[in-house]
């Protein structure tokens, strides 16, 4: 396995991260079981969750899975999302973000995160507030390091410049929506990630299964797929005639160089090498033993301008 730093720190990942959104939700704890299994054979190092996640459960669910091997994982978990109709219990103020952590830290059965992120820019909350909280945190040893996600570039500018200032962490990692069909964090977040050196671990490089190529341009999309459950996001963002047949295109390029169009798409973004891990999150076993068969690939020149034009 290929460990690299995230961002710089001294904490090493492994280049695939597992992404547990799905868990309690589309995904039951005996298949949670046999996924995180295979993760920890294949020497995967870095798992994802979030409080918001199937309203907790996947926070109950990964704890338990990696609970007896827990020192060996890099966790990842969120705050920010509402979770329920208080207005205090959203957002990134201190107020949320103290109790939020101890909530989180319940559900995951462990006494520290290695990385708690703000799942969403702050919006009114001052980012002054949202830094002296995560400090905090790390002080009193409940997180390691804390992340950003879904910010963009001059947020995240204005979050360091904020940081300096107060003498507190820096947030290490960005976990920013990147992929081949959209590639705006290329405009600012990664290159703000680049200069504040920060690790960059994107969520969804599958388009959210669009380039898989499962979907054909003037065909109904098969009902138990995000397409056909008529996923509100999906349908706002990647599921475009346009998109559709981009990734007929990439897929048939890949198939001629024996890989799969999920393996193309992987690596197009592990092949920046501003990235240090790409979160993988499977429904089933299957799934991720796709995604973990896509390391080691070859990515080159001609793959990339094929993704250019």
């Amino acid at each position: 396995m290929d460990y690299r730093h995230l961002g710089r720190t001294g904490v090493k990942v492994s280049p695939l991260c597992l992404g547990t959104m799905m868990f309690g939700d589309r995904t039951d704890a005996a298949e949670a079981r046999s996924i995180v299994a295979a993760a920890r054979e294949a020497g995967i190092n870095f798992i994802d969750t979030a409080d918001v996640y199937a309203k907790g459960e996947s926070e109950r669910i990964t704890g338990k899975l990696i609970a007896v091997d827990r020192e060996r994982w890099v966790l990842a978990t969120k705050v920010g999302n509402p979770m329920g109709d208080d207005p205090n219990r959203r957002g990134a103020g201190r107020k949320w973000v103290m109790r939020a952590i101890r909530e989180s830290l319940e559900r995951l059965a462990t006494d520290y995160v290695d990385i708690y992120y703000i799942h969403r820019d702050p919006g009114s909350v001052p980012l002054e507030e949202t830094a002296a909280a995560m400090a905090d945190l790390i002080r009193m040893g409940l997180v390691r390091y804390w992340g950003v996600s879904n910010l963009r570039g001059w947020r995240i500018a204005e979050c360091v410049r904020v940081c300096d200032e107060l003498g507190v962490p820096r947030p290490v990692v960005c976990q920013p929506y990147y992929n081949a069909m959209n590639r705006q964090p290329e405009n600012d977040i990664l290159p703000a990630c680049q200069h504040y050196g920060m690790g960059v671990a994107p969520y969804s490089p599958l388009a959210r299964g669009v380039l898989v190529g499962k979907y054909r341009p003037g065909e109904e999309p098969p009902p138990d797929t995000r397409a056909g459950r008529k996923d509100r996001r999906m349908m706002q963002t990647e599921f475009r005639v346009e998109s559709l047949e981009i990734a007929q295109t990439l897929r048939a390029h890949a198939e001629k160089k024996a890989m799969n169009a999920g393996d193309f798409a992987i690596n197009w973004v592990l092949h920046n090498p501003i990235v240090t891990s790409v979160i993988a999150g499977p429904r089933t076993l299957g799934q991720w033993q796709a995604y973990l068969g896509a390391l080691g690939r070859a990515f080159d020149d001609e793959d990339e301008a094929l993704v250019d034009s």
